[in-house]
């Protein structure tokens, strides 16, 4: 019978609810880049990203005792992201939305073709255009498929991992980014279109 071999993260966990400090600190170090970008595709509000992000970390500090090991703790972790995430949107000023999108994001997308055909001062700044065109549907999505979005473009994780931290069913996840891509494709064709 084979002995189950703790990844380096549950020996964290354990060491830092122990009381180790260094152990948490290391799992920090670890996502912490990862978890300021999620932070950042969700905030409506670019300049607060790094308190939510401290903020992140710190409800998960206090709730390190809590954690089971039923999931990855970075599942645990990016749900605690998402939470803190939507509870500082939800309580803050309402202003303009800030999601920075790459325009190689926008290249995903189906019909996007002729964005390469020619570099010239036009097509530069129609791909400006549209990438802010992405920005501002992406930002007007509902707040679960834009967190299905976020995790799935900028977090790299599985259907899976991000049922997990939604807490939904896989195929919940399908839906509501396949939705997403849809309402992302209908105004990128939409922009095409016009140019």
């Amino acid at each position: 019978m084979h002995e189950k071999k703790d990844t380096p993260d549950e020996q964290l966990v354990e060491k830092a609810k122990k009381g180790d400090r260094n152990a948490f600190d290391l799992l920090v170090i670890k996502y912490q880049f990862r978890v300021r970008a999620i932070v950042a595709k969700l905030l409506k509000h670019s300049e607060d990203v790094d308190d939510v992000t401290q903020d992140t970390f710190l409800r998960a500090y206090r709730a390190l005792y809590n954690f089971r090991g039923d999931s990855q703790f970075y599942t645990w972790l990016y749900r605690i992201a998402i939470n803190t995430a939507k509870n500082h949107n939800l309580s803050g000023v309402r202003r303009v939305p800030n999601i920075d999108l790459e325009i190689s994001a926008a290249e995903t997308v189906h019909g996007s073709q002729r964005l390469h055909e020619i570099e010239t001062p036009e097509t530069q700044l129609f791909c400006q255009q549209l990438a802010a065109e992405i920005r501002k549907v992406i930002d007007d999505l509902p707040e679960d498929m834009r967190a299905a979005v976020t995790l799935r473009e900028y977090g790299d994780l599985s259907y899976d991992e991000i049922a997990v931290i939604m807490d939904c069913a896989t195929g919940t996840v399908r839906s509501r980014l396949y939705r997403a891509r849809e309402v992302i494709d209908n105004k990128v064709r939409e922009l095409l279109a016009g140019n």
